[in-house]
């Protein structure tokens, strides 16, 4: 349990101290914020600092703190030092900055900001990926809790031929037009506090069991073995870890929910309370997970169990059935509430971007409508199609962590223009970069780098050897591309203007 404990320590210590050092870099003060500046009954509504809070948790908490741990911890106990490290100054400070650079500039969405410090050209790649991710991660978590709620509590079969399945696809379609068309604090700000506690206590059960059980069951690092070479299949550490523990440490969808909230906080120095602190708390979350599910392991559980399966078995071998059946219900609510979130994104960032007044229903029907017909035709043959929904969930899992290297370079742009620290966000941006690249170079559902020309250069179709490489210089041609633009940016002066 030592490297177990010493993970959370750096998750709660280091974060505190990094949360205070990247707020002292940002410097909030007394202006007005978007939520009192451009209130409008609708999406501008100030909030109190305890719900802005917990409803940031609750867009950002997807299934991702969850499912992406317990497989990540298949890579051995590497996995309690590069979640927490990771979300200490990679997550935690990449949600910050996008909330209040959000609320800096009016409450704008990323695509809106994204045009502003990083330029038109790739303003318009970075709308298709957006689009893209915020279309997948709504689909994806109508299908999650949707395939929980049938099996784990209807006791039946999720198969496409059960028309229970699509009765509750149904309804959960039907919770999110409520929830995209109306006002955001009549809806999400009254049921929020509800599916927030039932989050809360399912983690806080996990970890008491994870306690109660000793250590015993949980694997210390040790320098006898290989520390980044311990997956049962064999997986390289590097980039699948991070693509496949991704919310737990690092994710893009974050930028499209924090500013959301940036147009609720009534106070600048809420942020840090409001945006960093909560990715903490999804730290928090994907530990007790993945410790959990290191319990389980070693007590001999099969270790290619599917993951969705994982959370029963975890929520009734520490909490008993009663007990489990609230934690499944938190596994349920959090792609839930993820979800909706997601496709209100979506909408309104379309909305900006065509210029689509959203101040009627009439409006914002026609827009979720559309974004609706084509998320069931997603959903139609994920369910349908053999291997549908694995080849939507890698996509979805590489999308995510691009956006995020959207995200760190605009990040660093800014910080360059305004002459702060802007290393704080370039570097994991390039280490991102490398991640996204070198995964998209090597698998099957890119460009199968190594198992289509690897013969050539005497490589092992498994390798990652070429696609490292060509990440490796790709991220080094970002990171000097970002530097360039942020130098650009504070010799025109740009960084004096008062963001």
């Amino acid at each position: 349990m030592t490297t177990f404990i010493i993970g959370l320590i750096i998750l709660i210590v280091g974060g505190y101290f990094y949360g205070k050092y990247c707020e002292k870099v940002f410097g909030p003060d007394d202006r007005t914020t978007p939520a009192i500046e451009k209130a409008d009954g609708i999406d501008y509504v100030g909030m109190s600092k305890w719900k802005n809070g917990l409803i940031e948790l609750l867009n950002i908490a997807g299934t991702g703190p969850i499912l992406g741990p317990i497989q990540g911890v298949l890579f051995g106990p590497i996995a309690f030092i590069t979640i927490p490290i990771g979300c200490v100054i990679a997550g935690s400070m990449h949600d910050y900055f996008v909330g209040m650079l959000s609320m800096r500039n009016g409450g704008d969405q990323m695509p809106k900001m994204i045009r502003k410090y990083l330029g038109e050209k790739t303003y318009k790649i970075y709308n298709v990926v957006v689009w893209i991710l915020l279309l997948l991660v709504g689909t994806v978590f109508i299908y999650t809790p949707g395939d929980l709620i049938v099996s784990d509590i209807l006791g039946q079969q999720p198969t496409i031929d059960n028309p229970v399945l699509w009765i509750v696809y149904a309804a959960i379609f039907a919770y999110y037009i409520a929830s995209i068309v109306f006002p955001i604090d009549k809806i999400i700000g009254k049921v929020y506090p509800i599916f927030g506690a039932i989050l809360v206590l399912s983690a806080l059960g996990i970890f008491g069991g994870v306690l109660l059980d000793g250590g015993v069951n949980l694997t210390n690092l040790s320098l006898s073995t290989n520390i980044f070479g311990q997956h049962p299949s064999e997986l390289s550490f590097f980039p699948v870890f991070f693509i496949t523990v991704a919310c737990g440490i690092m994710s893009g969808f974050h930028s499209t929910q924090s500013t959301l909230i940036s147009r609720t906080v009534t106070d600048e120095r809420e942020g840090r309370s409001t945006f960093f602190n909560m990715m903490l708390v999804e730290g928090f979350i994907a530990m007790v997970w993945a410790a959990g599910a290191m319990v389980l392991f070693n007590l001999g559980t099969a270790v290619d169990t599917n993951a969705t399966l994982m959370v029963g078995m975890i929520s009734r071998h520490f909490l008993g059935n009663i007990g489990a059946l609230f934690a499944i219900l938190g596994v349920i609510v959090l792609p839930i509430t993820s979800g909706d979130t997601a496709f209100r994104s979506l909408r309104l960032t379309l909305a900006e971007t065509f210029n689509i007044d959203q101040s009627t229903n009439k409006n914002r029907m026609g827009i979720s409508v559309i974004i609706f017909a084509i998320a069931a035709v997603i959903l139609v043959y994920s369910k349908s199609s053999p291997g549908g929904f694995s080849l939507l969930w890698r996509y979805f899992g590489f999308t995510n962590q691009l956006i995020a290297v959207f995200a760190l370079a605009m990040i660093a742009i800014y910080l360059a223009g305004k002459n702060k620290n802007y290393w704080i966000s370039l570097l994991p941006g390039v280490f991102y970069c490398m991640v996204v690249v070198s995964y998209i170079l090597h698998e099957p559902i890119g460009f199968g780098l190594e198992s289509r020309i690897g013969y050539l250069f005497g490589l092992d179709p498994n390798s990652y050897s070429l696609s490292l490489i060509l990440g490796a210089i790709i991220a080094i041609i970002y990171g000097w591309v970002v530097m360039k633009a942020g130098k650009k940016r504070a010799t025109n002066n740009l960084g004096k203007l008062n963001l």
